[in-house]
């Protein structure tokens, strides 16, 4: 029952209208139904996200968190919500009025269109597409021009320094994510999402692979950085850029670059435990959404672990990580997958060990010498 509880409910709802709708309606009915439903339950979501992440960091600084709006703060994300909206909207002088209005919309929007090709349980995904991975991919790559816009818009130093960070930041951090994602790909044969947690069923989740791991753990920093999550959050970095590309918002337009931000974090954890996890795989006494959700939940929790333990990275640190770390150790992740899936267990297994463990430890070295020397005192002459 609980199991096909929402595709029931959805089938109930198109039975009841194919009594007084015609049947080619009943397609653009489906769809409407689905998007509906992504449109709701994601601003959920984004709520429970903000009680979730407030709570977690306070619990690892020793502290409560929110604990004064509702029974131990769960009320919380309501009062910010009222709170944005009846904030005033200040519009800075100077600045490019439409750009700065439209910014915060446009930046928005591609998170909702991300959760369309998320298998939320068996028979659950709003859009089965053939190219679903690469579909997320591109689709998530849309925030990073209306960033750019957000900053350029304000005319601040602070946002324009912010948004173009951003840039850099996504563009570098792109490029090993996909390769990363390409090794499952290859393994499933598919770009679909859907083919791709039934590829799992066949072939055990590929996180208990050697290739698998390292991808996994490629994916996660790179998806870190793209949602500006901390330690890799450069372009929001207050320190130094005050709020960065969002600073010179304020009420329900911040609220929305929030939003993204959250939404973001939590689909790419979707997509990780979709990719590498089993998607809505798990023992049958619990309904599948449920095994998706909770394992979602767990790899969001990687992002709060990161936000609440690690420091900030300089950018140029977080340049030398993307480019002489991550990007080579994605194209060993590749070569192993390959290795996996033409040889068999015994020499793929060694191969993979010495492959991507090796690669570790060389590029592990070359990055710490890169740090050390960045840390390094200069010297400065003195003039004579």
């Amino acid at each position: 029952m609980l199991e096909t509880l929402f595709v029931d409910l959805k089938q109930f709802a198109l039975q009841v209208a194919g009594g007084f709708l015609p049947a080619g309606v009943l397609g653009l009915l489906s769809a409407l139904i689905s998007a509906g439903a992504v449109l709701v339950v994601a601003p959920v979501i984004m709520m429970a996200l903000t009680w979730i992440e407030r709570k977690g960091i306070g619990r690892f600084q020793d502290r409560y968190g929110p604990n004064r709006v509702g029974p131990y703060g769960v009320l919380q994300p309501v009062a910010d919500g009222i709170k944005m909206v009846l904030k005033e909207d200040i519009i800075p002088r100077g600045s490019d009025v439409l750009v700065h209005n439209l910014a915060p919309v446009l930046a928005s929007a591609p998170v909702f269109l991300l959760f369309l090709v998320l298998p939320f349980g068996r028979r659950m995904v709003a859009a089965d597409l053939n190219v679903g991975v690469l579909f997320f991919l591109g689709v998530s790559a849309l925030q990073t021009p209306m960033i750019i816009a957000a900053g350029l818009g304000a005319r601040s130093k602070y946002s324009v320094l912010g948004s173009m960070r951003a840039a850099v930041q996504v563009l570098s951090y792109e490029i090993p994510m996909v390769i990363a994602l390409v090794s499952v790909v290859m393994a499933a044969g598919s770009m679909s999402t859907s083919e791709i947690v039934s590829a799992q069923v066949r072939d055990g989740w590929y996180v208990f692979t050697p290739w698998g791991a390292f991808a996994l753990v490629i994916f996660i920093l790179a998806a870190a950085a793209e949602s500006n999550r901390s330690p890799f959050d450069m372009s929001e970095a207050e320190s130094e850029l005050v709020a960065g590309f969002h600073t010179e918002y304020s009420g329900f337009k911040f609220a929305l670059f929030q939003m993204a931000e959250f939404l973001g974090s939590f689909a790419a954890g979707a997509l990780a435990a979709t990719l590498f996890l089993g998607g809505w795989q798990g023992p049958g006494f619990l309904p599948s959404w449920v095994w998706f959700m909770g394992k979602a939940m767990v790899m969001y929790g990687v992002f709060l672990w990161f936000r609440a333990s690690l420091p900030r990275f300089r950018i140029d640190q977080l340049l030398i990580l993307a480019w002489k770390f991550l990007f080579p150790l994605s194209l060993l992740v590749v070569v192993a997958a390959a290795v996996w899936q033409f040889m068999s267990f015994l020499p793929a297994l060694v191969i993979n060990a010495v492959l991507l463990l090796g690669g570790y430890a060389v590029l592990s070295w070359t990055v710490y010498r890169e740090f050390m020397r960045s840390n390094a005192p200069k010297k400065v002459s003195r003039a004579r």
